[in-house]
């Protein structure tokens, strides 16, 4: 593998060709045909071994995404998943389809799906990873654990992603972790996962990536808790659905603490009022995914009862965001591009309080690559309203990790 500090450059056949060799093409017409022609041409020009989609489930059907790359690109190892939004390099948007491809003689890439995860319990996750970890990183091979990282996609309706990522952060070991939960649109019915052309639900796929391009994963939130306080009276921990806050109808107690009237509850005040649990000294998200008919709130990651919630309050999303990204710049010496997991709640907070264009000026700075989620996951945590990248740095190095 060979270094570069080559700028990224828009090529022929439409996409974005980064230092490191890696395309990215984006589209959001189903109808264009000659999208297709166009990816087809940028994976010969790549050589690329193995592409990461993100799509749209409410414009490009998972069958026409199946169908369409088998016989642009035959043969060419994919993992995909849809989405509840796009990061593009034109922006934060949704409808949109992105293929991005993966050079073979620079980035090498094992994928695989981990099925029937509600059911599949902790040992036989953490015993699927462990031997795709022995597969990828053989007993001497010249594969260093330093230049290797994993990223999951997994179903983000499925109620398990916080065993799934624990399980997966135990199995990898030394191996940093980040990824997205999926989405559909915020419809909130059925997401899908693909691999190699065989879509999937209620599963998760696991990407292992070695490279000697240098990067660094981080994450970055801006939510600062207040002093009011929600427990966990009743809930369904199973549906991650909460019937009652401090003795009292859920979304009634919500909408109390936050001064809202209940039937005024929306994504947004979801978004602009998250509640977070306090773990090891640090406060994590808890995001309500939306409130149901009988007055109860479904979460987006695990809830119990006696879970004591704190209501936050995001501030700054502007100077957190360019805070984290000026830090990874500063510490790989220039970004390359980022493979961005970003909140869609994130999304929604930030056009609530108008600052999108700001957002997405600094995604188009840092060349983020991504999509919006139902969850994040960072090492052996499952996130909400959090981004979560891992950005690439220009020329090569061993420096990796958080």
């Amino acid at each position: 593998m060979t270094g570069g500090t080559r700028e990224e450059s828009v090529q022929p056949n439409g996409g974005i060709e980064h230092a490191c060799g890696v395309i990215a093409l984006e589209c959001d017409d189903p109808g264009d045909a000659g999208y297709w022609t166009r990816v087809a041409a940028a994976r010969e020009r790549s050589s690329a071994g193995f592409a990461l989609v993100f799509f749209s489930s409410a414009r490009f059907a998972p069958g026409m995404v199946t169908s369409a790359l088998s016989q642009a690109c035959p043969g060419l190892r994919y993992a995909a998943c849809s989405t509840a939004g796009e990061i593009t390099r034109s922006g934060i948007s949704e409808g949109n389809l992105i293929v991005i491809l993966f050079p073979a003689a620079r980035f090498r890439i094992a994928a695989h799906r981990i099925s029937d995860i509600r059911r599949a319990g902790m040992e036989r996750i953490v015993a699927q990873v462990g031997e795709a970890k022995r597969s990828f990183v053989a007993p001497g091979s010249a594969v260093r654990i330093s230049n290797t990282f994993a990223l999951c996609l997994i179903d983000g309706l499925s109620f398990a992603e916080e065993s799934v990522t624990a399980a997966l952060h135990w199995g990898l070991d030394d191996i940093p972790l980040l990824g997205g939960s999926a989405g559909d649109d915020m419809r909130f019915g059925e997401t899908t996962l693909i691999l190699d052309g065989e879509p999937a639900s209620d599963a998760a796929l696991l990407v292992l990536v070695e490279t000697q391009v240098p990067f660094h994963i981080f994450k970055t939130d801006n939510f600062v808790p207040t002093p009011d306080k929600l427990v966990v009276t009743r809930s369904d921990p199973d549906r991650r659905i909460v019937h009652e806050f401090n003795a009292a109808p859920a979304a009634q107690e919500y909408a109390r603490v936050i001064g809202m009237d209940p039937q005024s509850l929306s994504p947004m005040s979801f978004a602009s009022h998250p509640l977070v649990v306090r773990v090891g000294g640090e406060y994590y998200c808890r995001s309500v995914q939306k409130m149901n008919p009988d007055g109860s709130l479904s979460f987006f990651c695990a809830i119990d009862d006696g879970i004591v919630m704190t209501v936050a309050e995001p501030a700054g999303m502007t100077r957190t965001t360019r805070a984290a990204f000026d830090a990874v710049r500063e510490r790989i010496g220039g970004i390359d591009f980022v493979l961005g997991f970003d909140c869609v709640l994130r999304r929604i907070d930030a056009r609530n309080r108008q600052v999108t264009h700001r957002i997405a000026a600094i995604y188009h700075e840092n060349k983020v690559i991504g999509f919006n989620t139902y969850g994040e996951q960072y090492l052996s945590m499952h996130l909400n309203q959090t981004f979560t990248g891992i950005a690439f740095g220009l020329g090569e190095s061993d420096r990796s990790g958080p």
